[in-house]
C-alpha cells in the first residue's frame, strides 16, 4: 500500500464509500443509506464486516443486497477478524475510503461513553471522513437541512467545501454555517475594571470580528449554484452551542471538522467541543477529515 496517496488527499469527491456492518437490526437501514449515498456520488461501495463469517451472514447480505437492488458490480465486501476499531481503521486507509458509514445511537449510557463504543471510537480516529448515523433508513435519508460548524481552524473551508460538496449531490439546497461565540470566556478576558459599556462595546466588536471571519471564509468557498448558504453567529461553549441549534434548527445533519489531536479518557470526563457533539447527537453527523499540513 502507497500510504503517499494518502498524503494531501482531498476530503472530496467519495471515490470510494465504506460502510461498516453490524449484523444487528440496523443493519439494513445502514446499507441501505450507503447504497443511496454511492449512487448520489458514483462511489464505489466497500462493505467491511469486523467479525466471524458465517454462511448465516452470507446469506443474510446476499439477501439484503438483493431486497435493496444493489448492483454487484459497484460493491465489494470484506470479512476480517481483530480488534473492530483498529480492523476497521485499518482497512479504510489500505482501501484509501474516502467516506465512512456507520450507524449510531444518538445517546451513548455513561459507561459505554467513557469506555468508547466503535462508532464513537473509530470518529476520533479515522483518517477519512465518517458520516454518523442516528436513524437509518433502508430507502435513504432525505438531507434537506444541513448546519456547518465554522471553527477558527485551516480545516474549516475544506469542511464547508464538503459540506457544499454534499449538498449538491444529495439536492439540498440549504446550508447554515454557524460559529459558536463564547461570552463567558470572553468576559474573562477583560479588565475588572471595565464598565458595561465598554464591557458590550468589547463583546460587540468581538462578536463582528467571528462574524467576519466566518463571512470572509464561506466567500472563498466553491461556487454553490442554487445553494442558499446563510450565516449565523450563535452564542455558548463551543461544542454544545452547535449541538443544540443542530437540534432547534431540526437539522438532517451536522458537519464538522474532524478532532485536531488524538482524544483520551480524560478528554471524555471534561467534556470539550466535539465530545459534547459526540456524547448526545443532535441528528446525522457529517466529520470532514481534511489532510491540511
Amino acid at each position: 500500500m502507497d500510504y503517499q496517496k494518502l498524503k494531501r488527499r482531498p476530503s472530496y469527491p467519495f471515490e470510494t464509500i465504506g460502510v461498516a456492518l453490524a449484523f444487528s437490526p440496523r443493519l439494513e437501514g445502514v446499507l441501505g443509506e450507503a447504497w443511496k449515498l454511492a449512487l448520489a456520488f458514483d462511489s464505489q461501495l466497500l462493505l467491511m464486516h469486523i467479525g466471524e463469517r458465517t454462511r448465516n451472514k452470507e446469506s443474510k447480505l446476499d439477501e439484503l443486497v438483493e431486497r435493496l437492488g444493489i448492483d454487484e458490480q459497484k460493491v465489494r465486501i470484506i470479512w476480517s477478524e481483530g480488534d473492530p476499531v483498529t480492523t476497521l481503521l485499518d482497512l479504510c486507509k489500505l482501501n484509501i475510503v474516502d467516506l465512512l458509514v456507520l450507524g449510531a445511537m444518538r445517546k451513548e449510557n455513561m459507561l459505554r461513553f467513557y469506555l468508547g463504543s466503535v462508532a464513537r471510537s473509530v470518529s476520533r480516529k479515522a483518517k477519512c471522513s465518517v458520516l454518523l448515523l442516528t436513524e437509518p433508513k433502508a430507502e435513504g435519508t432525505v438531507f434537506k437541512k444541513l448546519v456547518v460548524n465554522s471553527v477558527e481552524s485551516p480545516k474549516t473551508i475544506h469542511t464547508i467545501n464538503t459540506a457544499i460538496y454534499f449538498a449538491e449531490h444529495i439536492c439540498s439546497k440549504d446550508i447554515v454555517v454557524a460559529t459558536e461565540v463564547h461570552q463567558p470566556g470572553l468576559a474573562m478576558t477583560m479588565a475588572g475594571d471595565s464598565t458595561a459599556g465598554e464591557a458590550s462595546k468589547i463583546k460587540r466588536e468581538f462578536t463582528d470580528e467571528e462574524a467576519n471571519r466566518m463571512h470572509a471564509i464561506v466567500t472563498r468557498c466553491r461556487k454553490q449554484g442554487d445553494i442558499e448558504i446563510t450565516e449565523k453567529i450563535i452564542k455558548g461553549k463551543p461544542g454544545f452551542a452547535i449541538r443544540q441549534f443542530a437540534e432547534t434548527k431540526k437539522a438532517d445533519l451536522l458537519v464538522i471538522n474532524s478532532p485536531d489531536v488524538k482524544y483520551g479518557l480524560i478528554d471524555r470526563i471534561f467534556t470539550h467541543d466535539m465530545e459534547y457533539i459526540l456524547e448526545d447527537l443532535p441528528c446525522n453527523v457529517l466529520i470532514v477529515h481534511s489532510r491540511v499540513s
